[in-house]
C-alpha cells in the first residue's frame, strides 16, 4: 500500500505541468509560514507567547479558549505576534457573509447568475475582507495594549506594548495585520490559479499542520514527563488512542466522500435544427453538505455568552453570572448539549441557504431532465428537499460526534488540548477535507497521462 502511494507521488513529478504546480504551491506555502514568523514591531514577543500559554492553561477553568482556537487557525502566528496574526479568517468570514447574503438578497442572487457576476461578488469579498481586517486589526491592537481587559485573564499584569507613541503603535499594527491577511489572501488565490488548487484551504491546513510538533511534544510529556512530575499516564493508553485516531480518520474520510446519487434521465430534444439524444446521469448529494461550517459557527456562538457572563461577573460581582459562565464552560453537560443542538441547527441552516432545490428542479425541467418516478416541477423540488433533509440529519449527527471527541478527551480524560484537537473537531475535518480535494486535483493530471491515481486506479491500457 505504502509503496503504491510512494509510486503515485513519484509519478506526480514525471508530469512537467503538475511538477511545476506542486513546487509553486510549496513555495507559496513556505512564504505563508514565513509571514507567521515575522513579529509586529513595538510588542514584546516573548511576553505575548507566555501570555498565550497561560491563557490556554487557564482555559480549563474559565472555558474561554477563543485565543487558542484563533491561534490554531493562524498556525501559531497569534502567539508569535506575527504580521499574519489575523490569518486568513477575515477573508473566510467575508466569503461566508456574501454567500449568506446572496441567498437572501435578490440583487446579489440575480448578480450571481449573470455572466461575470461571480467575479464581481469575489471582488466585493475582497473589499469586505479589507474592512474586516481594519476592524479586527484595531481590536487586536487594543487587546495587546490592554490584555488584562480580556475576560478570563483579568489577573494578567504584564506589559506587551513597548512603543512610546500609542497612536503610532495602533496605526502601524493595524496596517501590518491588514497587509498580512491581504498577502495571505493573494497567495491563496495564486495557488488556486497557478498551483494545485484549493489555495485558501491549503493556507488554513498548513497552519493547522504547523502545530503537529507542539502536539507531538505534548503527547511525549503525557507519557514521559520530566523528573519530578507525578501525573504520568500509563503508556498502555497509547494503544486505544491510536485505535481511536484511526477510527476517527477513516470515518471522517468515509463520510466526507459519502453521497446520495439521484438518477436523472434526459429526454430527446431538438434545439433549432439540432437534435440532442437523451441519456441518463445522476445528481450527487453530499451527506456532509455543510462541511466544517456548522462546527465553526457553533464554537463561535457558544464562546460569546460565556465571555459576556464573565465580563458581567467582573463588573457587577453577582454570583449568578459566575454560575452561568461556569455552566457554559467547555466540557460541561450544558455546553455539550447546546453544542450538539447548534451543530444540528447550523447544518440545516447552511443547507437551506446554499442548496436551492427550486432552481435545480427548474434547471432540470428546462434541459429536459427528470428524476424517474417523480414528476418535473414542484414534485421534483419537494423530492429533493425531502431527500436533502434526511441525509443532512445523518451528516449533522456525524459532525456532532466528531466535534465533541476532542472536548471529551480534553476535559473528561485529561488529554492535552494540542493532542486532543487532532482526534476530531475542526482540525480533523479541515485536514481530511482539504487533503481529499487536493488529491483529486492531482489525480486529474495523473489520469490524463494514464497513471494510477490516489483514490482510484487509472487506465494503463485501452482506448484513449
Amino acid at each position: 500500500m505504502f509503496s503504491a502511494i510512494a509510486n503515485t507521488f513519484a509519478n506526480c513529478f514525471k508530469i512537467p505541468e503538475l511538477k511545476s504546480r506542486i513546487l509553486f504551491t510549496l513555495l507559496l506555502l513556505g512564504i505563508c509560514r514565513f509571514a507567521a514568523m515575522i513579529p509586529v514591531p513595538g510588542l514584546d514577543t516573548a511576553e505575548l507567547a507566555r501570555y498565550i500559554d497561560e491563557f490556554q492553561e487557564n482555559a480549563r477553568q474559565s472555558g474561554t479558549s477563543l485565543l487558542g482556537l484563533y491561534s490554531l487557525f493562524t498556525g501559531g502566528a497569534l502567539s508569535r505576534c506575527a504580521v499574519a496574526s489575523l490569518g486568513i479568517m477575515p477573508y473566510i468570514s467575508a466569503t461566508i457573509i456574501l454567500q449568506l447574503m446572496t441567498a437572501v438578497v435578490p440583487r446579489l442572487s440575480k448578480l450571481s447568475r449573470e455572466e461575470g457576476g461571480r467575479t464581481k461578488i469575489v471582488q466585493y469579498g475582497r473589499y469586505l475582507t479589507l474592512l474586516l481586517c481594519l476592524g479586527q486589526g484595531f481590536l487586536m491592537a487594543l487587546a495587546w495594549e490592554n490584555p488584562d481587559k480580556i475576560p478570563g485573564f483579568q489577573d494578567f499584569a504584564g506589559q506587551l506594548v513597548m512603543s512610546d507613541n500609542i497612536w503610532w503603535y495602533r496605526i502601524e499594527t493595524v496596517l501590518m495585520l491588514t497587509t498580512g491577511t491581504m498577502l495571505l489572501m493573494w497567495l491563496g488565490e495564486q495557488i488556486t490559479d497557478r498551483g494545485i488548487g484549493n489555495g485558501i484551504s491549503l493556507v488554513i491546513t498548513i497552519g493547522i499542520l504547523a502545530e503537529l510538533p507542539t502536539a507531538g511534544q505534548a503527547l511525549r510529556l503525557m507519557f514521559f514527563p520530566p523528573e519530578g512530575v507525578e501525573d504520568v499516564k500509563d503508556p498502555i493508553y497509547l494503544v486505544p488512542m491510536v485505535a481511536l485516531l484511526l477510527i476517527v480518520v477513516s470515518t471522517v474520510v468515509a463520510v466526507t466522500q459519502a453521497q446520495r446519487r439521484i438518477p436523472v434521465q434526459y429526454a430527446q430534444r431538438a434545439v433549432g435544427r439540432k437534435v440532442y439524444s437523451g441519456g441518463s446521469s445522476f445528481m450527487p448529494l453530499r451527506v456532509n453538505y455543510a462541511g466544517v461550517m456548522p462546527v465553526i459557527f457553533a464554537q463561535a456562538i457558544l464562546m460569546l455568552p460565556e465571555m459576556v457572563f464573565q465580563f458581567l461577573a467582573q463588573q457587577t460581582g453577582y454570583g449568578i453570572f459566575t454560575d452561568l459562565a461556569s455552566a457554559l464552560r467547555m466540557g460541561s453537560i450544558p455546553y455539550l448539549v447546546l453544542y450538539g443542538l447548534l451543530i444540528l441547527f447550523m447544518s440545516y441552516f447552511w443547507v437551506s441557504t446554499q442548496f436551492n432545490e427550486i432552481q435545480i428542479a427548474d434547471d432540470l425541467k428546462k434541459h429536459g431532465g427528470y428524476i424517474p418516478g417523480v414528476r418535473p416541477g414542484q414534485a421534483t423540488s419537494d423530492f429533493l428537499h425531502r431527500t436533502m433533509s434526511r441525509i443532512t440529519l445523518a451528516g449533522a449527527i456525524f459532525l456532532t460526534i466528531v466535534a465533541v471527541i476532542p472536548i471529551i478527551l480534553y476535559d473528561a480524560m485529561d488529554i492535552a488540548m494540542p493532542v486532543a484537537q487532532f482526534f476530531g473537531g475542526t482540525s480533523m475535518l479541515i485536514i481530511v477535507g482539504v487533503t481529499l480535494d487536493t488529491m483529486r486535483q492531482m489525480e486529474s493530471y495523473l489520469l490524463m497521462r494514464h497513471y494510477d491515481g490516489f483514490l482510484k486506479k487509472g487506465r494503463i491500457k485501452g482506448r484513449f
